[in-house]
């Protein structure tokens, strides 16, 4: 059995011990042991499910300080961004928690019309053992203990997470967490596991009991994962986020208006994670002939360099930069720090390459001479997670054209902000179209993440003794 060992962030040192990579029959163990406990853990109400998911949240808590400590090694994030990212991880549990006590969480009730029509009962079951594949930017929030182990839970599902290669040593010890909190509070065995090594992560997207599995990452990992899932004897929904450019669009007149908060309000957001989020602003469309180009340059350029997350990370920025500096004019080009690059609406309707993903602290600056180009550049965009939108009051026509094919384009449109503001909220959409997610109508991130782990049922002039549990409880009538 192989050992997959941490590595040093900051120096590239493995550190030890390491962590058992996972035999495929090990991962058939693990996924059985699942699948077994699936049916009791459907059967609990909710109020105990609550229970759980206040449980782990509460054992992260006390283990903070060693799980940051971690983390800060494997990833270099810094120790200020870790407490944050941790705390946001127990907070999406704990508001989970608080959503599956809602009436209508799970069920919703027709009763029988005067006019002889049926009474339809509908309630959300959960669909079963789910694959979790966890995330290398956020070694918290959205990887073992992350946005989709706490949906899957809070659905009543049992989850078998593949933890991420960069956070091995992290991802163990949030599992003991986990593992432990769920043991105590009386949760069925089998209800979570951990699997490590790409053979464990093969063997589980496969394994006939996963019935849902979700990622986050690279777009060539994700489409594998994707089509194995399309492919297997039984196919199962695969929700993978895999991507996005996140356009932004400023307007003359918002240029000339706030350049200023423009400029501050890029380089805030371009530098969050150095640039390691999948809401990077990584595609700027703005009027040429104001200089507002050199002045973002400028900005930027004083921004100094910070490690990204890990050497693989490193190596395809450098790839990225390298295909994008072949493309467009390089204005900032840090050693493996910030890079901003230059060019023109034709030439990037020219060159398909402008509009790919570069992950890190990279941007491309797309300038315009007229606003008649912005609509059909915004055409030719590839879906993202988001758009940004900067116009003032006499901007209203251009973007009643642009609004149209943005919303065709992304899940989330942001008005004179920037895109890396995600709230953990019940309106919260985090997803968009392809090549952003393998699934533009559900959200990864927020209260609705749940839905996806959850298949409806309704039950027509079932008698009252028979429906399930949830629709038992106190349900609102539709």
């Amino acid at each position: 059995m192989t050992n997959l060992y941490g590595v040093d962030a900051r120096t590239g040192e493995r550190l030890e011990p390491g962590v058992p990579e996972t035999t495929p029959e090990e991962v058939a163990e693990l996924c059985a042991a699942a699948d077994r406990a699936a049916p009791p853990l459907a059967a609990l109400p909710p109020a105990e499910r609550a229970r759980l998911l206040v449980a782990v949240a509460d054992a992260l808590d006390a283990a903070a300080e060693e799980l940051i400590e971690s983390a800060d090694t494997e990833t270099a994030l810094g120790r200020p961004t870790l407490q944050a990212e941790l705390a946001r991880t127990t907070g999406q549990l704990r508001l989970l928690a608080k959503e599956v006590l809602r009436p209508d969480f799970l069920a919703v009730r027709t009763e029988p019309g005067a006019d002889g029509t049926p009474s339809f009962h509908r309630v959300l079951l959960p669909v079963g053992p789910v694959a979790v594949y966890a995330a290398s930017n956020f070694p918290f929030a959205l990887a073992v203990a992350g946005s989709d182990t706490a949906a899957a839970l809070a659905a009543g599902c049992p989850v078998v997470v593949k933890a991420h290669p960069g956070h091995p040593l992290t991802s163990q010890r949030i599992a003991g967490a986990v593992e432990g909190a769920l043991r105590d509070s009386g949760a069925p065995q089998g209800t979570f596991a951990v699997v490590h090594g790409m053979a464990a992560g093969q063997a589980l997207i496969n394994d006939p009991h996963i019935r849902a599995a979700s990622f986050t990452g690279s777009q060539a990992g994700g489409r594998a994962l994707f089509d194995a899932a399309a492919s297997r004897p039984d196919p199962i929904p695969f929700y993978g986020e895999l991507g996005s450019v996140n356009p932004v669009f400023i307007t003359r007149a918002a240029a000339g208006a706030r350049r200023d908060e423009i400029v501050s309000g890029f380089l805030t957001a371009a530098g969050r994670y150095v640039g390691q989020l999948c809401t990077n602003p990584g595609l700027l469309f703005l009027p040429s002939g104001l200089g507002l180009s050199d002045a973002l340059a400028a900005g930027l350029a004083t921004v100094p360099a910070a490690p990204l997350l890990n050497r693989r990370i490193l190596e395809g920025f450098r790839q990225g930069t390298q295909r994008l500096a072949k493309a467009a004019d390089t204005l900032v080009a840090t050693a493996d720090g910030p890079h901003l690059f230059r060019t023109t609406v034709q030439e990037f309707l020219r060159r398909p390459e402008l509009s790919e993903e570069c992950f890190g602290p990279a941007s491309v600056l797309v300038e315009y001479d007229d606003e008649a180009e912005l609509p059909e550049a915004a055409v030719r965009l590839p879906g993202s997670l988001t758009a940004t939108l900067h116009a003032e009051p006499a901007d209203a026509a251009l973007v009643g054209r642009l609004l149209p094919v943005l919303t065709r384009k992304v899940g989330r449109v942001v008005w004179n902000g920037w895109p890396t503001g995600v709230v953990v909220n019940r309106t919260m959409h985090h997803g968009g179209p392809w090549p952003a997610t393998t699934s533009a109508a559900h959200t990864s991130i927020g209260t609705e993440s749940v839905r996806r782990f959850q298949v409806p049922v309704t039950f027509q002039d079932v008698p009252e003794d028979l429906l399930p549990a949830p629709l038992n409880a106190q349900v609102p009538n539709a």
